[in-house]
């Protein structure tokens, strides 16, 4: 067989390397320009990743490659989109959109549509989305047989979680269900026999959900030869962005597509891997050298983002990480002669009021609200810093999710409470009697029917005038209604709602909203969450988080009137009760940015404040029950710190009051401790009365912290 070479005009070629080495720092210039092989590129945070990626697929097309022989695979179509049209801008090239670019899904999707008959599906499938995917396991659920009255069994939301984590790490469901859902390790068996009619369903229906297109894809590369040799011949270059977010799947996809040419180049950051919990593989990266030995490490170290002394205090604390690519970030942005602040407060109000008076520093200084953010751990430490914000009017948007109160778990305990205070309360009631197992609207609203009637207004003269008899006479009467409900009385989820309401209402109780979220998380709704959310691990954490924060309260009464702070603000509007969505206000120029850490990588701020920077809250204990947990929680920490541009604020409180209304002290973060102190300016507060919301006095230093 003769073989013929393409040769390609590369007439201007040398023009172009001169623009490109005026457009690239020498970094940026070496990976744009290294030779065809496998590649590793540790790309530090604010080095111009993006950048180097894009003139990287622009100079090979110069080079004369083929579009369609690239690959490019991005974590969103949007980025792909974004880099594809800039490397048209670059080259010129009208057959750029040629080149095989998108998420993992999307290009498994092209693959599947050519030789979905090879895999017995037609051509022709359709592709589940996520709620079309839960559905379909509600009705395997069914199919399976399962009692789920008799026994507790997951939601369909949650079956989908343990099957899909199961899928992207290539791990057997019942060993996810030891791993991540130990509650439910005495129904595996049952779980995996809906997992297996979930898989025979799709098929007979010619469909797929999205973990499908990637498990369809490799078991085309591996048990069609032919289809394989097909693509591993045509990707003659494959690029990875943020190959540290891969899963074992997708990073054993793109062995499979580099078998033949090795030319792999590989685009991350090994200290921004955070996702471990969805299913992300540390070692993907790690280990790339391992799998291609003869590959090139290249390494972004010069950053364009941050200030020295911010950079300073990252490359120290993420060199306490032992497995790792080891980088010293260099900062291109002169020094401001300001070091990251690190602000001890007395308790958790002292630090809402800290950061609420700062922000509005700054923005008197010139600084936007755009340009600003508040980064936690965990959603549930910004509940303090929300009802401060509320209070002063400054608007804000959430983008780690719903606002605290508006999520549906936080929503559901509150409606115990305010029925607790007002028994008359519809929305509340039938929020929590459809809760109970087998009761749904047609009940919840006989129930509530009966309820009210029992219960008259106060203005009928029927009840006594005085607040506190009025509310427990009130309440007496809704627990007669309760017990003497005959049909419902017969089942054991009714009578544990009703000894549950009687303990809410017990004099004992009546005025300790912490003690009463408490109760209602061990009678039940624990147990509720974890049957019906795949985060419920999260989720008790806020509702620990909001018993802590009741604390403060001595009656159910005031905590509520203080909650209601968050429905009245002047610049909310209402929203559908979505997670994952960015809420905003509507009619504010200017919004204040509220995020977990998670949500806040590949973003940067002017100004950052890193709050609850304590032992036991950041990092997480929870997520320390893991192997290898804690270098993630430092990685964690890493990006916190890399978001801030040129103010940094580490705050945390001092004492906190627990469950039991004890004082605790509180000790700074393992992450602060671990850094000299010359790296931060320590800020003492001092109250300034008798104006009691004014800016606290923030200049005088204390450098004895850490003894």
């Amino acid at each position: 067989m003769a073989r013929y070479v393409l040769k390609r005009d590369k007439s201007s070629l040398p023009e172009r390397l001169t623009r490109y080495k005026s457009e690239l720092n020498e970094e940026q210039f070496r990976v744009v320009t290294a030779q065809p092989k496998a590649t590793l590129v540790v790309a530090g945070a604010g080095t111009g990743k993006t950048r180097a990626i894009t003139y990287r697929v622009a100079y090979l097309i110069e080079q004369g490659v083929s579009p369609q022989r690239i690959l490019l695979a991005t974590f969103t179509n949007r980025a792909s989109r974004e880099m594809l049209r800039r490397v048209e801008a670059l080259t010129g090239n009208q057959n750029v959109h040629r080149i095989w670019g998108g998420t993992f899904h999307r290009i498994a999707n092209l693959m599947l549509r050519r030789h979905a008959t090879s895999i017995e599906y037609d051509s022709n499938f359709s592709i589940l989305d996520t709620e079309d995917a839960r559905d379909l396991i509600n009705l395997c659920i069914e199919d399976a047989a399962i009692d789920t009255t008799a026994k507790r069994f997951p939601k369909g939301d949650v079956v989908q979680d343990i099957i899909s984590f199961a899928n992207n790490t290539d791990l057997p469901v019942e060993n996810v269900i030891a791993g991540k859902y130990p509650y439910f390790e005495m129904l595996t068996q049952q779980i995996m026999r809906v997992d297996s009619i979930y898989q025979v369903r799709k098929k007979e229906r010619n469909v797929m959900d999205y973990d499908d297109l990637l498990l369809n894809v490799k078991k085309l590369l591996i048990e069609k030869p032919a289809i394989a040799e097909i693509y591993a011949e045509q990707f003659q270059h494959i690029l990875v962005d943020e190959y540290q977010d891969t899963n074992r799947l997708q990073a054993e996809i793109i062995d499979l597509l580099a078998v033949k040419h090795r030319n792999v180049m590989v685009v991350g950051d090994d200290a921004q891997s955070i996702f471990a919990w969805r299913g992300a593989e540390f070692t993907n990266i790690y280990e790339f050298p391992k799998r291609y030995p003869e590959a090139e490490l290249f390494k972004l170290e010069t950053n364009y983002r941050s200030t020295p002394e911010i950079l300073g205090l990252a490359n120290v604390s993420i060199a306490n990480n032992r497995r790792q690519f080891p980088k010293v970030l260099q900062a291109v942005k002169r020094s401001k002669d300001l070091k990251p602040a690190l602000v001890p407060c007395s308790d958790v109000e002292q630090q809402s009021v800290f950061i609420a008076s700062r922000i509005l520093e700054l923005r008197d200084e010139g600084t936007s609200l755009e340009d600003i953010a508040v980064i936690y751990r965990s959603h549930y430490h910004s509940i303090e810093l929300q009802l401060e914000l509320s209070r002063r009017n400054i608007p804000y948007r959430v983008q780690s999710g719903v606002r605290f109160f508006e999520q549906a778990h936080i929503k559901d305990v509150i409606s115990y409470l305010r029925i607790i205070v007002n028994p008359r309360d519809e929305l509340a009631w039938k929020r929590i009697l459809k809760l109970i197992p087998g009761i749904g609207n047609k009940t919840a609203n006989r129930v509530f029917e009966a309820i009210v009637t029992s219960v008259p207004n106060r203005t009928a003269g029927l009840l006594p005038s005085g607040e506190a008899s009025h509310r427990e006479s009130a309440a007496s009467l809704s627990m007669e209604v309760l017990r003497s409900m005959p049909k419902l009385r017969e089942k054991a989820t009714w009578r544990s709602f009703v000894v549950l309401l009687e303990l809410l209402t017990s004099q004992e109780n009546r005025g300790n909203p912490s003690k009463q979220i408490s109760l209602i998380l061990e009678h039940g709704y624990e147990q509720y969450m974890q049957e019906n959310y795949e985060n419920a691990d999260a989720r008790m954490e806020d509702l620990r988080g909001l018993a802590q924060f009741a604390n403060r309260y001595t009656s159910t009464e005031d905590f509520l009137s203080e909650l209601a702070l968050l429905s009245t603000e002047r610049f909310k509007e209402p929203q559908a009760m979505v997670g994952e969505e960015v809420i905003e206000g509507g009619e504010e120029d200017e919004l204040l940015t509220l995020t977990s850490v998670h949500q806040a990588k590949g973003l940067e701020w002017s100004a950052v404040f890193i709050i609850w920077a304590a032992e036991g809250k950041f990092p997480s204990p929870r997520s320390l029950k893991e192997i290898d947990s804690e270098e993630e929680e430092r990685r964690l920490w890493y990006v916190a710190l890399t978001r801030a541009k040129d103010d940094l604020y580490i705050t945390y409180p001092l004492m906190l009051t627990d469950y039991n209304r004890q004082t605790v002290l509180q000790k700074p973060s393992r992450f602060v401790m671990e850094c000299p102190p010359v790296l931060f300016e320590v800020w003492t507060l001092e109250e300034e009365p008798p104006k009691f919301d004014a800016l606290v006095d923030v200049a005088e230093k204390r450098s004895d912290y850490l003894n």
